[in-house]
């Protein structure tokens, strides 16, 4: 265990790094940019990690964790009792396309969806993205749960994939609304 001085410069990095990455996806997280956001010097981001991957791992897992906290926290705010259905869809496709999807738009879901796409091709993130995986389908499977749907591994996949999938070919339209597309994917399959 380092130094609370340390721990507490680590974790400032990986909140610059994570919210670059979510702002500018990884292309974004940069030691210069880490260390400026983070208002450190640039060598600290050699410091307390190992590489630019490292802190990329960091940065996407803090960026996941954050995102299924949130999630998490909207699920227990709405109580015990009956849920309207429309609010467990949307709680789904915050999970889905991010809680900024809501007020940014278009380049907030192209920005999850780079995130995604840029993990496959970042193979040192590989365990993390199935870990984070399983904790996502977890979540979900609590929110469908409260809209009476119980729903196996498999199914829970291919729900997933059928919003991805309508979501992508959204993107291609004049005017595209990922959200409402992923909505009205929801509405009918729940």
């Amino acid at each position: 265990m380092g130094t609370p001085k340390g721990e507490r410069r680590r974790a400032e990095l990986v909140t610059a790094a994570a919210a670059l990455l979510r702002a500018g996806g990884f292309d974004a997280v940069r030691h210069r940019a880490v260390a400026e956001r983070a208002g450190l010097p640039l060598s600290s981001t050699t410091y307390y990690f190992d590489s630019l991957d490292a802190l990329i791992v960091a940065a996407a897992e803090r960026t996941s964790r954050d995102e299924l906290a949130e999630g998490r926290a909207q699920l227990d705010a709405l109580g015990d009792g009956p849920v309207d259905r429309a609010a467990l869809v949307d709680l789904v496709i915050d999970q889905l396309l991010g809680p900024e999807s809501r007020d940014g738009g278009l380049d907030a879901v192209l920005l999850r969806y780079e995130r995604l796409v840029g993990a496959g091709r970042r193979p040192y993130l590989a365990p993390l993205m199935r870990e984070l995986r399983g904790e996502l389908d977890a979540l979900l499977g609590e929110i469908l749960a409260r809209a009476g749907r119980e729903l196996d591994a498999r199914a829970m996949r291919d729900l997933v994939s059928l919003v991805d999938g309508a979501v992508i070919s959204a993107l291609i339209e004049a005017d595209p609304d990922p959200r409402g597309v992923a909505r009205e994917v929801l509405t009918r399959l729940l």
